[in-house]
This record gives structure tokens, C-alpha cells and sequence, in this order.
């Protein structure tokens, strides 16, 4: 079993549907811990690897970023069973956790921020404390 916090991206680009949905504001609607999933998008015109990531509510959210895609991609197509959850949102990038092998993902606990210059806030998001240790 493998957990981590991933990035996500492009949340304030519209979305190329009918209604040009807003991933912002879906995010902003999410609550924490909201199910979120996790679609590869191999015929991404610009980025083979894209894994987009969308709403309870089939709304998308944004991408992985660039640097974790590629791995969690893969993952994906090997078919390894994979559930996340959103975690938080600060400035223009949320967070989701995603938990491989089985079972739901678990927030990280609340800490004290590491920079006093910029405060985590109320936002729900606390990284990994040492980042991933299974190679993403």
C-alpha cells in the first residue's frame, strides 16, 4: 500500500465543455475529503502522460502536475487499485491524497507550518512531512 499527496494543476483554466464548467469554484464547493478520481489521458495534446482529475460531481478539476504524472499514469494502466480525496487548496494549486493497494487515503494530521513567512492558514493542506518514499 502506497499514499501520498499529489499536486494538482490548471485550476483556474476553464474547463473546453459546453457549460466552460470552472474548476476553481468546483473545488471550492469540494469539501475535504470529497472522493475525487483519476483519469490518464494518453491522447493529451500536450502532455502524452496527463492524468486529469475529476469531481464526485464528473466536474474536472485540473491535471497531476507534470513531474508525477508520468508514474502515477503508469500505475494507473497497469490497473493498481487507487482511490484519492482532496485535500486542500492553496493559491492556485489544490492537493489530493491517493492511497494505492486498497482502502481510503488518510489526511496527513495538522502541524505546525514550517515557514513562518507563509502560514499554511485554514486550508487543509499539510504535506508529507519527509515526501514520498515510493519513488513519485
Amino acid at each position: 500500500m502506497d499514499e501520498m499527496t499529489l499536486a494538482v494543476v490548471g485550476i483556474d483554466f476553464p474547463n473546453e465543455d459546453k457549460a466552460r464548467s470552472n474548476r476553481r469554484f468546483e473545488w471550492l464547493a469540494s469539501a475535504i475529503g470529497d472522493p475525487v478520481t483519476l483519469r490518464p489521458e494518453p491522447r493529451n495534446r500536450h502532455d502524452p502522460h496527463a492524468v486529469a482529475v475529476f469531481s464526485q460531481r464528473e466536474v474536472q478539476l485540473g491535471y497531476l502536475s507534470a513531474e508525477r504524472a508520468p508514474l502515477i499514469g503508469a500505475r494507473l494502466r497497469r490497473g493498481e487499485e487507487v482511490s484519492a480525496i482532496y485535500q486542500g487548496l492553496r493559491g492556485s494549486v489544490a492537493y489530493i491524497r491517493v492511497r494505492f493497494g486498497g482502502g481510503a487515503p488518510t489526511l496527513p494530521s495538522e502541524r505546525e507550518p514550517v515557514d513562518p513567512v507563509a502560514p499554511l492558514g485554514d486550508d487543509g493542506f499539510y504535506p508529507d512531512p519527509d515526501g514520498p518514499e515510493w519513488g513519485a
